[in-house]
């Protein structure tokens, strides 16, 4: 596939500049045309916040891509408990990232004309999956405006119980059928008329991964190897459901209790059935990047034509104001500009993984536990900074032309000029 070629043109004309840092060093990009210089001060502080809050390490990767490639490695804390350094090259698993490898799978049977996003999505699962009279498309489930109940709030049944009994009955060795997860859903009935609202349901792609099988009469992990695993070379990434070990070297997740006074459970094995295409691939750092600049490079990257990144990357508004949500993509606004990628959180693990719309920059932070909101808040704090570095101080007014609340709130520090990102809508996976 053209993919192929493509990164290894990539690679080829990458003048190999890898900057590194872990531990309490620092590290500076040089300047790239992908945008301003990473404040890595300001990244790292946003990982030790991470950290802080309970997760055992977390790591920050951004990489430049053009005339000269930089990648700046921030690593922080450690991969497990028994004291293993965080490692920035390690598997781990991505979560809802996985949404994205979804979301190109069926882009690519569009452009076959298999499927027609814009027909009712049942037309192309296999018979009695939805009702009769269930008319979303498969645009509107991708879009998550469809009115699909998310069928994970029933195995998890209130935020943070999965740390203790619901996770060991029903989540680390439970193996489901992914119908037997849509009829979890279907069973609380349509919840809005599709195309009126926005709600976040991980039932939406295990319906776009049911899909993917009943057109192609192939089992998932082979159409996304064929489509995307193996055009693009990447090596650390799998869908291996419902194996629950990670081959080859793998940063150790850890649910954090709900009892705060408890220790963290160790949750890396799990069989990640219960997301499915919705959660279950594994991956790293460098896979993540790769898979992200080729997205975004359109028909040049092979993945995906011009027109379906166009339809991908075409966004609707979410509660959030700096959030919007297109086809398996999330779109971030930062001071700097706006980014594409996704996050993901599942159990153990937390990934925000995000690229420039030229795919000239991405940037992967991760942390190893989950379960945490405190931690979910440091890793979008990492963001801003990485994307746009350092903002210069806000210039001094004379106190003649200010109110005394403008002027006091520079002296505080509080008008830093800093876009926050809030924290996304699926905070518990």
């Amino acid at each position: 596939m053209a993919g192929i070629g493509f990164m290894r043109a990539l690679a080829a004309t990458a003048a190999g500049v890898v900057l590194v840092a872990t531990g309490a060093t620092g590290a500076t990009a040089a300047p790239a045309a992908a945008g301003p210089v990473p404040d890595t001060a300001g990244v790292r502080a946003a990982l030790q916040n991470a950290v802080t809050a309970g997760a055992p390490g977390a790591f920050a990767v951004i990489r430049d891509h053009g005339v000269a490639e930089t990648k700046v490695a921030l690593t922080l804390g450690k991969a497990d408990l028994d004291g293993t350094p965080m490692n920035a090259d390690w598997r781990f698993r991505v979560g809802s990232n996985s949404k994205m490898f979804a979301a190109v799978l069926v882009m690519q049977l569009v452009e076959r004309g298999r499927i027609d996003l814009d027909r009712p999505l049942r037309d192309y699962l296999p018979a009695g999956t939805l009702p009769e009279g269930w008319t979303m498309t498969g645009r509107q489930v991708m879009e998550h405006r469809a009115g699909v109940y998310d069928h994970t709030n029933d195995l998890l049944e209130q935020a943070g119980e999965e740390t203790t009994s619901a996770f060991e009955a029903r989540i680390r060795t439970k193996v489901y059928d992914p119908a037997q997860l849509v009829a979890m859903s279907v069973a609380h009935g349509q919840q809005y008329p599709p195309g009126t609202r926005y709600a976040y349901s991980n039932t939406d792609f295990v319906l776009m991964g049911m899909a993917v099988e009943h057109l192609t009469g192939r089992p998932y992990a082979e159409v996304l190897r064929d489509g995307i695993i193996d055009p693009l070379d990447l090596r650390r990434t799998s869908f291996v459901v419902p194996e629950q070990e990670i081959a080859g070297r793998h940063v150790t997740g850890y649910l954090t209790n709900d009892d705060r006074s408890k220790p963290l459970l160790d949750s890396t094995e799990q069989t990640a059935s219960w997301l499915w295409s919705a959660g279950g691939v594994t991956s790293s750092a460098r896979d993540m990047d790769r898979f992200l600049t080729a997205l975004m490079a359109g028909s040049a990257g092979g993945l995906v034509s011009d027109d379906s990144l166009k339809q991908m990357t075409s966004v609707l508004p979410t509660p959030s104001a700096t959030v919007s949500y297109g086809l398996g993509l999330r779109q971030i606004t930062l001071s700097c500009g706006k980014v594409f990628g996704h996050g993901g959180i599942v159990q153990g693990y937390q990934t925000q993984s995000f690229t420039t719309p030229d795919g000239r920059r991405s940037v992967v932070v991760f942390a190893n536990a989950s379960n945490n909101g405190s931690v979910t808040a440091g890793l979008m704090g990492a963001l801003e900074p990485a994307f746009c570095g350092k903002k210069p101080a806000p210039a001094a007014t004379p106190r003649s032309l200010t109110s005394p609340g403008a002027g006091a709130q520079q002296e505080n520090g509080a008008d830093t000029g800093r876009v926050e990102v809030p924290v996304v809508e699926d905070t518990r996976i």
